[in-house]
């Protein structure tokens, strides 16, 4: 029955009409036409305005690009081409977010709040990496579990976190997203953990030797690489609901 039903909805002319009247029977027309979305439907974000002659100095920039859009040169070092970033930014005021010893209820921290509080000495990436250590263990025991990473190595983190602290403690820290915590998607290599795409079968076929080439560059920057992050079998879909 369904495959009939498939064939008479592609057919040309009779497709139509059964489409039209289902929609009619559902209210669809009716419902997308009344519907009222109360927020914008899209984000546009703000760039601060840029002086051109400052940025040609600082960057590489195309002479067909948007004015608003900077073009690092791809020849520079990650860790040049993190810093060039950054001056792309607004100034960050550590007032908003920290005032003395007491924090705020609820924050969406930000790569720069990591920055500042590892610069002042407030946290270390070591106590950082034994929060989210716990977190993802616990989500293990959920029922049913809802784990946050599927391939992650908690030794393996608490040995990155030690070896970013130290280069805290030391003053030579490599980059502004020294110490900062990013998970990797599965389809992208992460050395040692298995690129799987979600599958219960890539791995198999395909070893992983090395980082990609995004992943050695967060590296070099002294990201600390916690593990690989779920996603839909082979990203045909946007739920990771395999």
């Amino acid at each position: 029955m369904l495959k009939l039903f498939v064939r008479m909805v592609e057919a040309p002319v009779l497709g139509s009409l059964i489409m039209s009247f289902l929609k009619k029977q559902n209210k669809m027309v009716e419902m997308l036409q009344n519907t009222v979305i109360p927020e914008a439907p899209m984000f546009k974000p703000e760039f601060p305005p840029q002086d051109f002659n400052l940025t040609n100095h600082l960057y590489d920039i195309k002479p067909d690009a948007e004015p608003s859009v900077v073009i690092v040169d791809e020849e520079r070092k990650p860790e040049d081409r993190v810093e060039l970033a950054l001056k792309c930014l607004p100034h960050y005021d550590p007032a908003s977010c920290w005032s003395g010893d007491s924090l705020p209820s609820f924050r969406y921290w930000k790569i720069r709040d990591y920055a500042y509080a590892y610069r002042s000495k407030l946290v270390t990436p070591s106590m950082v990496a034994e929060k989210i250590i716990s977190v993802i263990e616990d989500c293990n025991y959920h029922k049913p579990p809802t784990p946050l990473l599927i391939s992650f190595d908690a030794e393996d983190i608490r040995k990155q976190a030690a070896a970013s602290t130290r280069r805290f403690e030391e003053g030579n820290q490599l980059s502004i997203l020294d110490g900062i915590f990013m998970a990797i998607k599965d389809d992208i290599d992460c050395y040692p953990h298995p690129s799987k795409g979600a599958t219960t079968w890539m791995h198999e076929v395909r070893s992983v030797e090395k980082d990609a080439v995004c992943v050695s560059r967060l590296r070099s920057c002294g990201v600390i690489l916690v593990g690989k992050a779920n996603m839909h079998e082979l990203g045909m879909g946007t739920t990771g609901n395999n």
